[in-house]
């Protein structure tokens, strides 16, 4: 899987996100403005978080795969 250039959230003092999460960074190429399709930034913070989670799981399998061999 190929890293695509995304907009990661810096985390405060908090650990809360500063930055905005830009879906259509995360996900270039759909014919419609994700960012517009979910106006909410906790939503866009749950997209996001479930973005890197499947990244991070497909990262971890792969692993596997390469140590089976």
């Amino acid at each position: 899987m190929e890293e695509k250039n995304e907009t990661a959230p810096e985390k405060g003092p908090e650990g809360e996100a500063a930055r905005e999460v830009d879906l259509n960074a995360l996900f270039p190429g759909k014919g419609y403005d994700l960012n517009r399709l979910f106006p909410d930034e906790g939503t866009r913070k749950l997209i996001y978080q479930v973005y890197r989670n499947k990244r991070d799981i497909e990262r971890f399998i792969k692993n596997l795969h390469l140590e089976e061999e």
